[in-house]
């Protein structure tokens, strides 16, 4: 549990105070037998009322004891362990947001999400029960042994004899149930995964109208957790009878073998009443210490997964400084293959150059690296080789901070989220005035929000579900030219709209911000003509790079886009 010793140092004092609590209570509830056998032994057997009453008044008053002790460690378990789930889950979030572009591909998100909440909770209950009863039980269980043993050795050799048979069971509990609750948390997060995509493509199962299918997924999700789950619980729920079984029997020998020793004056009533107390007390210890090691494994493979995110790698490193770019790119011989892309580069030895305040359209059929080009430049990935020079700047020299403030990217699929418009377009320029703001949306051809009831203000729903295509990605650009970055990507961010609004927004960037860089991916043949310069790619290569004019004469995969698009009349 190395993992959360920092929140156990935070919260030292209440968990300490906690534990003397569990502690204090467990010698309270252990005198009660003891002084059970003095009232029979010294009070009912003798006829003394007296030694009844104060034995009784005394086993009352501890007992109030008790209950103190068990209020304020109850308090303290509760405050404490909530304490420490939020801070946990607060840490997880910074984790996770710091992800490299590697681990966000690695880890499913319906994954994440269950660590961050099932996972969570599990270890929030079990510091609980640590707090509140776990440590308790082995007090009980211990200190019942040796005041037992204390008051008749005979009789506690059945003790020792089902204590070690119980051992036994609940370590073959724990060798059954890890790999279980292990397999019960990743069937967990197949149902997450598969709510999560439905939820993300319900309007396209609507479309298609595919209910049936994603039942089917649904179902087979859902029905994996439930065979997890009873098989999870099939070890609990055959050992705690057995448990409960020998823990009975003992009993039965204890109060057999009693009578016997009863009958030779070897023990008294007392004694004996004194041992099925402890014997109870034994029982409710063993099944409370079998739960414990039932949570500690459920936390164990929790715990597990936890330190998974922990152990990602962060995104870069990242830096104070804010260097301002003017813009300029170089990519110098440049290779990369993707993690879990079986080895075949999706970028191969590529090499160009961009000044500052020009604009750049990179073309080429799907699947012909141009996406992968501006992830390098985000520096989402790390390059296999060659490198990638910002001004004078190796890219890998930059902090990702100081890095990705200097950029501005415009996604293909606009990315907006619940909130007003004013909110989504102020990501660019938290700063920004209602005049920036109408600006920038003019510029993006957004005048549409400018003309709504509540303007800027306007409220949009979870992903910008109340707006189109087309106007979602015009206010994901308006946010983008509003950063006012040195660099601004656009990731066919055009491609929802229609050629004559593409065109005024093209018309606008090229009223620029300073001296500011445009990187176009797109594949239209009519976006590109717009761009200063054009890288053409194919399969990961550069097969052609220049003006349109440059291009139309000498590069043949160019020449075939523009004929299929432009001159057979079939795109913009």
């Amino acid at each position: 549990m190395k993992l959360y010793g920092k929140y156990f140092r935070k919260y030292k004092t209440p968990f300490l105070i906690a534990i003397l609590c569990v502690t204090l209570e467990a010698f309270c509830d252990l005198l009660g037998p003891t002084m059970m056998a003095n009232i029979v032994n010294n009070g009912i057997e003798k006829g003394d009322l007296t030694k009844v009453y104060y034995w009784g008044i005394l086993m009352l008053v501890i007992t109030l004891i008790g209950a103190c002790f068990a209020v304020i460690r109850n308090n303290l378990a509760s405050k404490v362990s909530q304490r420490m789930g939020a801070d946990l889950r607060a840490d997880l979030f910074e984790k996770i947001v710091s992800f490299s572009e590697v681990n966000v591909d690695k880890i499913d998100s319906g994954s994440l999400i269950t660590r961050m909440t099932n996972d969570t909770s599990q270890i929030t209950l079990f510091v609980n029960g640590i707090m509140r009863i776990f440590l308790k039980a082995p007090i009980t269980c211990i200190g019942s042994i040796l005041l037992a043993t204390m008051l008749n050795f005979r009789l506690s050799l059945i003790i020792y004899g089902v204590v070690a048979v119980v051992a036994i069971l609940i370590y073959i509990s724990m060798k059954l149930s890890y790999p279980r609750f292990y397999q019960l948390q990743k069937a967990m997060d197949q149902v997450n995964s598969k709510i999560q995509e439905y939820l993300i493509g319900v309007r396209l199962v609507k479309a298609f109208g595919t209910y049936g299918s994603e039942m089917d997924k649904f179902e087979e999700a859902n029905l994996n957790l439930m065979r997890s789950g009873i098989s999870s619980l099939m070890v609990i729920t055959v050992i705690s009878p057995i448990l409960t079984l020998v823990v009975g029997v003992g009993t039965a020998f204890l109060i057999y073998l009693g009578s016997r020793l009863f009958m030779m004056n070897l023990a008294n009533t007392g004694d004996i009443t004194a041992f099925t107390i402890y014997m109870a007390q034994i029982l409710f210890s063993l099944i409370m210490i079998t739960n414990v090691f039932n949570m500690f494994v459920r936390t164990k493979a929790s715990t597990a997964r936890i330190k998974e995110i922990f152990d990602c790698e962060e995104d870069y490193k990242k830096s104070k400084e804010n260097t301002k770019l003017s813009g300029k790119i170089v990519f110098e011989n440049v290779t990369f293959a993707y993690p879990n892309g079986g080895g075949l580069p999706a970028i191969n030895n590529l090499s160009f150059s961009v000044n500052s305040g020009e604009s750049l359209a990179i073309i080429g059929p799907t699947g012909s690296g141009k996406s992968t080009i501006v992830w390098l430049l985000l520096r989402f990935y790390d390059l296999n080789s060659g490198r990638i020079l910002l001004d004078q700047f190796d890219l890998k020299m930059l902090g990702v901070d100081e890095l990705r403030n200097n950029m501005a990217i415009v996604p293909q699929k606009p990315i907006l989220f619940s909130g007003s418009i004013a909110d989504n377009l102020k990501w660019g320029d938290k700063r920004a005035t209602r005049e920036e703001l109408h600006l920038a949306l003019k510029r993006a051809q957004a005048d549409f929000v400018i003309q709504m009831q509540e303007g800027v203000d306007s409220i949009l729903g979870s992903g910008g579900v109340n707006l189109s295509g087309g106007q979602k990605q015009r206010i994901s650009i308006a946010r983008g030219i509003l950063k006012k970055a040195p660099i601004l990507i656009l990731d066919d961010a055009t491609s929802a709209l229609d050629a004559v609004t593409e065109a005024k927004v093209q018309e606008n960037l090229k009223t620029k911000e300073g001296n500011q860089t445009i990187i176009t991916i797109t594949q239209r043949c009519g976006t590109a003509m717009f761009a200063d310069k054009i890288l053409v790619m194919e399969n990961g290569r550069k097969v052609g790079f220049g003006t349109h004019e440059e291009l139309i004469v000498n590069c043949e995969v160019y020449q075939d886009i523009y004929h299929t698009q432009i001159e057979s009349g079939k795109g913009a």
